[in-house]
């Protein structure tokens, strides 16, 4: 796995990780996928996914609703 922050890449094993989360970094798999994204982000990633999720639901009942008169 890897620890990913800004322009940096550090290759890491499972005793790290925490350690490179409290610093900041993002931790990804070998495909790139994000195992992790670091809690001291800005915007803590799980408010995101929840605010992304609540976005895909409102834009979906929008278009639905596009057809009718008002």
């Amino acid at each position: 796995m890897k620890a990913i922050k800004d322009n940096k890449v550090y290759t890491i094993d499972e005793a790290s990780k925490r350690a490179y989360l409290s610093q900041g970094y993002d931790i990804i798999d070998e495909s790139g996928d994000i195992i992790e994204h670091s809690p001291t982000a800005t915007v803590p990633y799980s408010e995101y996914a929840k605010v992304i999720a609540e976005n895909e639901v409102l834009q979906s009942q929008l278009a639905a609703g596009s057809g009718r008169k008002k």
